[in-house]
């Protein structure tokens, strides 16, 4: 028996059409019904989806003399686990809510340096008393404070999203009907999503605005507060972003689309590292030179250049994953 006969039997043994037996293997019915059809065979990928999906042995499956199916021993099966509705509708209600504390907890950690630079701004008023190095001190005491709260809530939504680890990091099937009641959210979701991150990227693009202003008079203490402000305002804009894309993803995820089907989760936890390393590294430097030479009517300008040369980064970063995936393909 041929193996296109084989994907037929196991597949009617399931009660799948081929549609189904497509998108848990995230290819296209076209291809199903060419397997089934001997005009191609999937690849070795696809063949051990297959066994793992049927639970018979990949023999079973490339040997034609084999007639009858081999079923693998139940200790070595690595079973993929089905997402029903109800578990669709937890995660995506578990997410939605924890989106708020994830976002939340952003924005504590963006705008936790604003203490220190009040402080140092009015560190500048000689008549109160307080000399820029207490300012300091106290304003990194401040963040400390502002921080640890963050960290515990990105520790708290990491428990608590602990039992759907398995949707972002590993295998899964979802059960008939999962797909359509999460393609429907999506598509009501759609429009609140875009507005959602119009307003989070105007947030960020406008943020330098005030700042620039206050280059004019070159007082630091009125650009030591526009800093403040600036920092508070990126940090609506993110939080509105985090919060929206958190539940946008979410649904993706279950929906196995875009960065987030399964052959690309590996690539994309390479591209988040280093694109979380970028971030990193101008924050860095931005902190470090403002410091260093107290230019903080000039230093800004580090933002709106990192934002411009982070396209290009991505990309970069993007060509680079691919081309590696090529090469270890060959």
């Amino acid at each position: 028996m041929i193996m296109a006969d084989k994907i037929i039997r196991l597949r009617k043994k399931n009660g799948w059409s081929q549609e189904e037996l497509a998108d848990k293997l995230d290819v296209s019915r076209q291809a199903v019904s060419k397997w089934e059809a001997a005009q191609s065979v999937p690849n070795l990928d696809k063949i051990l989806q297959l066994s793992k999906l049927f639970g018979v042995t990949t023999d079973y499956l490339l040997k034609d003399e084999i007639e009858d199916e081999e079923y693998t021993d139940n200790d070595d099966i690595d079973y993929v686990k089905k997402i029903t509705l109800t578990d669709a509708n937890k995660y995506l209600e578990t997410v939605k809510t924890n989106s708020n504390k994830t976002a939340f907890a952003t924005f504590l950690c963006i705008i936790s340096a604003i203490p220190m630079l009040v402080l140092l701004a009015v560190s500048q008023i000689k008549s109160v008393g307080i000399s820029e190095n207490m300012a300091a001190a106290i304003g990194i005491g401040c963040l400390l404070v502002i921080v640890a709260p963050a960290v515990a809530l990105f520790i708290y939504v990491e428990s608590v999203n602990e039992p759907f680890e398995f949707i972002d990091k590993g295998e899964f099937l979802t059960e008939y009907g999962v797909k359509g009641m999460v393609s429907e959210r999506k598509k009501e979701y759609k429009s609140e999503h875009t507005k959602a991150i119009i307003f989070g990227v105007m947030m960020c693009v406008v943020s330098p605005i005030p700042l620039f202003v206050a280059a004019f008079w070159d007082i630091d203490f009125v650009i030591l507060l526009t800093v403040a402000l600036l920092l508070f305002i990126v940090g609506i804009g993110v939080m509105k972003i985090v919060k929206t894309n958190a539940y946008w993803d979410a649904m993706t995820t279950l929906l196995s689309e875009e960065e987030f089907a399964n052959e690309r989760k590996k690539e994309n936890k390479i591209i988040d590292s280093l694109e979380t390393v970028y971030w990193l590294v101008f924050t860095a430097v931005y902190l470090t030179i403002s410091f260093l030479t107290n230019a903080w009517h000039k230093t800004w300008i580090i933002w709106p250049v990192a934002g411009v040369l982070f396209a290009a980064y991505s990309e970069v970063v993007e060509i680079f994953v691919e081309k590696k995936k090529n090469n270890s393909e060959q």
